[in-house]
């Protein structure tokens, strides 16, 4: 709570009152009745109305007092805080084709946790700190699907993004289908700042549009694009079913098309970025979350309040009581 003076000029009349009390209180300045000898009425009990006679002093006083501070307008205000920001539209393109089972950017060696399982424990980290941004999901295989259109709604997209499986779509890797589905998400948005995430662990080698062509329609709607290379290089673990049904685990070379991916994103002005390990992933999208962020106008401001009547009414009041007063005994009374 803020308290101003709108006219804080006036308030150098305050300065006048003790000289306007002194002038009301001094025997000097008022009529008297002189007597030869005070000594006849040095020894008369005070009355009650002569002890009570000072309050009219201060009762003009206080009235005066709260006038004044009426005059200056006292108003009250309440400090608020508008917050300005630019929001960003992302889209998340999750590569969801079997390759994603491979095991290698699991933590402490756990087996259960494949390169799916990975980027979507990472992705929900980048998700929830994104407040205030748009989000959406993009699966591809051989063919991209929408798992959820750009939303505010992070607790639905993040439930999304858990159900997410592989095995949910025909097997391939659809690099550049994925990114112009992506891309035309975004096509009808109004914000500053668009951007495409596109992770993959594979190469393109299915869907009707090339990756670079696709990249071309993301710069031509002025959308970043920024692509992750996830999986170790070389050999790596891939789960296998045995004649008896059990899970085993053999090494397989998984090939990246490192170059492909580092010119999509250099033709839309974003990066590529290698996520060989888990550490590795978690700093990839960390940056792009830092790389990501908007600058906050903010813009402060007061709404005042008017309190000038509560001071007018009490000082017209304490006057008024102060004539009542004066108009009756107490008035009357010697001080």
């Amino acid at each position: 709570m803020i308290l101003r003076f709108a006219h804080p000029h006036v308030l150098w009349l305050l300065l006048l009152l003790p000289l306007w009390l002194w002038a009301r209180c001094s025997p000097k300045l008022r009529a008297t009745l002189h007597f030869p000898s005070a000594e006849l009425f040095r020894n008369l009990p005070r009355s009650t109305a002569e002890r009570l006679h000072p309050l009219l002093h201060a009762f003009a006083f206080l009235g005066l007092l709260l006038l004044t501070l009426a005059l200056a307008r006292p108003q009250t205000g309440l400090r608020r805080e508008q917050v300005h920001a630019d929001t960003v539209d992302i889209v998340l393109a999750v590569d969801a084709s079997t390759s994603m089972r491979a095991v290698d950017l699991t933590e402490d060696g756990n087996d259960e946790r494949n390169r799916l399982d990975a980027v979507k424990e990472v992705a929900d980290t980048f998700i929830k700190a994104r407040e205030g941004d748009r989000i959406g999901l993009i699966a591809f295989a051989r063919m991209p699907y929408t798992v959820s259109p750009l939303t505010l709604d992070k607790g639905w997209l993040l439930q999304r993004l858990k159900d997410l499986e592989i095995g949910e779509l025909p097997d391939g890797t659809a690099v550049g289908s994925a990114l112009a589905s992506a891309v035309n998400r975004l096509r009808d948005s109004e914000v500053k700042s668009k951007v495409v995430v596109l992770l993959t662990d594979g190469v393109n080698n299915a869907g009707d549009i090339e990756p670079l062509q696709a990249a071309k329609l993301a710069e031509s709607l002025d959308v970043r694009v920024y692509t992750i290379g996830a999986g170790a290089e070389g050999l790596v673990k891939y789960p296998q079913t045995d004649l008896f049904g059990r899970t085993v685990y053999q090494q397989v070379r998984i090939p990246i098309d490192v170059d492909m991916l580092t010119e999509v994103a250099q033709t839309t002005g974003g990066r590529f970025f290698r996520a060989r390990d888990n550490d590795e992933l978690e700093e990839v999208f960390k940056e792009i979350d830092k790389l990501e962020r908007t600058e906050i106008e903010l813009t402060e401001y007061t709404r005042y309040t008017e309190q000038f009547q509560w001071f007018a009414a009490a000082g017209l009041g304490l006057l008024m009581l102060e004539r009542l007063l004066a108009a009756g005994r107490l008035g009357r009374a010697t001080a």
